[in-house]
């Protein structure tokens, strides 16, 4: 059993990269990278009788839907949500991955997209990552208010990549535009 932590602290901020919602952080290479600030909503370590462990431990407890971080924070954001909606509440697969609620699963995914471009530097890259076991990236996609850069879309896991345009682009864009 770990201890107790988890107190927000202002150099914790100094961090170039944050993962919004790290689960066990098993995409990392580098599970301890110092650059990295990972965030979850809840901490869980179970030991399951197949010898897996599931261990969620986040440096910081918080919601990706409000995180507690000023605007352009970081230079680059992991957006990771939980992507299941139908799982029992207490299977390793909600434990391990989390769950989405059925009735505002589309407005929690909108406000962390929003959440995450908040805290993104402008000309900052999110990575989104979102398998599409149970809802459809196409879905997921209708519903926010950003336009990926790339990504590969084969896949049943598809990871995207956008860029926060930094206002003075923003603004180059809209007098083009007009």
């Amino acid at each position: 059993m770990r201890p107790h932590k988890k107190t927000f602290c202002s150099f914790e901020i100094m961090k170039k990269i944050l993962d919004a919602c790290c689960g066990s952080r098993m995409f990392w290479f580098d599970k301890q990278n110092e650059q990295v600030l990972f965030i979850d909503n809840r901490e869980h370590y179970e030991k399951l009788d197949s010898g897996h462990v599931i261990d969620v431990n986040p440096n910081l407890v918080a919601d990706f839907r409000k995180m507690p971080f000023e605007d352009n924070s970081f230079y680059h954001v992991v957006f990771d949500p939980p992507h299941l909606l139908r799982a029992g509440s207490n299977s390793w697969l909600t434990k391990k991955y989390g769950k989405l609620n059925e009735q505002t699963w589309k407005e929690d995914i909108q406000k962390g997209f929003r959440e995450c471009m908040r805290v993104l530097k402008p000309n900052g890259t999110l990575v989104f990552k979102w398998n599409e076991d149970q809802i459809k990236l196409s879905e997921i996609l209708s519903i926010i208010d950003y336009k990926p850069l790339y990504g590969n879309k084969r896949a049943k896991t598809h990871w995207l990549v956008f860029m926060k345009v930094s206002e003075e682009n923003d603004s180059k864009n809209r007098s083009m535009d007009a």
